[in-house]
């Protein structure tokens, strides 16, 4: 009896204190609200739209006509004020500093706001079909600029004012806020698949053998990088197999868990992880949209399988899906349809994610029997694996993407007629999703301390790392991504 109880008390208790479950919390709220318009109920009407600009005035606008009324810095305050009181009583139950989580997360609010503004100048980010609109001749085409403005202030910040980022630093949560703008997402996939089910069963079938196909690869082969030529122990080894070719953080903590290794071991490699994702974002979203604007999939798929972090995989994923789309009409006049790219980024991720708790189930039972040449390991030779564990090491968020696809793709079928207005409510949503993923952005900038990085001595790290992302996951990832969405095209609006 007081097993169960124990267990139903941690249960219950990871439900209010565990970060993936406030993503789910906060994901499904925002997913209520925005299906608000289903029964014609402008629930975030009052959300800030950001616009393409040449008149500063029009650079935030709220979403909806219902509330046109709001002018920019009105949407602006409200969006802050409900993001600011959700995202606390998340941060209370998980047992931050209120008041410090308050005014940190209020800096970056504004910030993110700046560069988000700055991001959709017109002469950065306006299309080439919507140049004589501004009365300009020529643009960059490269919308969602702004998260790389917001990840470039993080980086600043981060590593040249440290006082300013310990100050940030309860509010830079860098995996909650993506999480979140995951579960998010799962209402905007949802009902554009009602629109082309073929090519969503495509992507989803595809995405999984992709990713078994990676696994099979990545792990292995940086497992015995790590061992033969950088002379790494298992301990070591194993955990940055996991972080490196499979799901970045999440995985090498998981993995650590499994193995019962050091504490000290995936902290250390998160460090190096965070630093290579954050170059990746600045650099694999472009070189995507340069070589592949023929294979929008392929580029999805491909980030997916190489930028090894929830939030650096669907982020590069966002920038790359409104890059490509512009390249495609540039080069191609073609105009896709937006967030299909992303789609195939995030399904890849999403099913690398499912993994994690198998692969840690599977470590953990090779370690217990077979990893018998050290003392450590043999007293641990009586250890098992729960199904508890298994749970526990789950992405839960995985559960509230799942739910809002399905929720939402299951009511619009059966309903065709409420698509319209679930499309209008998706949309809205989707506007707070890039709010938090311009936070997650921010965040991962500030908490990217390089110097710090170099001084802890992790040379032999970070080239595992180097020798790993460029000597193969880059390539193999590109071939597998080929292989499964070669022709495979997003639709034509």
């Amino acid at each position: 009896m007081t097993t169960e109880h124990t267990t139903t008390g941690a249960a219950n208790s990871a439900f209010f204190k565990s970060e993936d479950w406030w993503a789910v919390w906060l994901g499904l709220l925002i997913f209520i609200l925005g299906a608000g318009q289903i029964w014609n109920l402008d629930l975030l009407g009052w959300v800030s739209r950001f616009s393409v600009w040449i008149d500063p005035e029009q650079a935030v606008q709220a979403s909806s006509k219902s509330f046109a009324w709001l002018n920019g810095i009105e949407s602006a305050v409200i969006t802050y004020l409900f993001v600011l009181v959700i995202t606390t009583a998340g941060a209370y139950f998980m047992g931050s500093r209120i008041r410090n989580f308050a005014l940190g997360f209020t800096v970056m609010y504004w910030i993110t706001v700046g560069t988000s503004i700055l991001g959709n100048y017109a002469y950065l980010a306006a299309t080439p079909n919507s140049r004589d609109a501004f009365h300009i001749s020529w643009s960059l085409s490269l919308g969602e600029l702004g998260f790389v403005f917001a990840l470039l202030v993080g980086l600043i910040i981060g590593n040249f004012f440290p006082k300013t980022a310990q100050f940030l630093s309860d509010a830079a949560k860098p995996e909650w806020y993506i999480k979140t703008g995951i579960v998010i997402l799962g209402m905007s996939i949802g009902i554009q698949t009602i629109g082309a089910l073929s090519l969503a069963g495509t992507v989803i079938v595809r995405g999984i053998c992709a990713v078994v196909e990676a696994y099979l690869i990545y792990w292995p082969v940086v497992y015995i990088v790590a061992r033969k030529f950088f002379r790494f122990t298992p301990e070591w080894a194993a955990p940055m197999a996991s972080g490196i070719s499979i799901c970045g953080v999440a995985a090498a903590i998981a993995t650590g868990s499994a193995i019962r290794a050091r504490q000290i071991i995936p902290t250390i490699l998160a460090s190096v992880i965070i630093v290579f994702v954050a170059v990746e974002l600045l650099i694999l979203p472009f070189a995507a949209s340069y070589f592949l604007p023929g294979e929008p999939m392929v580029a999805g798929s491909w980030l997916g399988l190489v930028v090894k972090s929830d939030g650096g995989a669907v982020a590069s994923g966002a920038i790359a899906d409104t890059l490509i789309r512009n390249q495609a009409l540039q080069q191609f006049g073609i105009r896709y349809q937006e967030g299909w790219v992303l789609m195939a980024t995030t399904t890849s991720k999403v099913f690398i994610d499912i993994f994690i708790g198998i692969w840690s189930f599977v470590l953990a039972i090779v370690w217990s029997v077979y990893h018998l040449n050290s003392k450590r390991a043999a007293a641990d030779t009586s250890y098992t694996v729960s199904k508890r564990e298994i749970w526990e090491r789950f992405p839960k968020f995985i559960i509230g993407f799942a739910a809002t696809l399905i929720i939402i793709f299951a009511a619009g079928y059966i309903q065709p007629d409420i698509v319209k207005a679930a499309k209008a409510g998706a949309g809205q949503a989707n506007l707070l999703r890039g709010v938090f993923f311009s936070l997650c952005f921010f965040s991962i900038g500030l908490v990217t301390n390089v110097r710090k990085l170099w001084h802890a001595g992790l040379g032999r790290v970070i080239g595992v790392y180097a020798v790993a992302l460029l000597g193969f996951i880059i390539w193999v990832g590109l071939i597998i991504s080929w292989i499964f969405y070669h022709g495979v095209v997003p639709p034509v609006v």
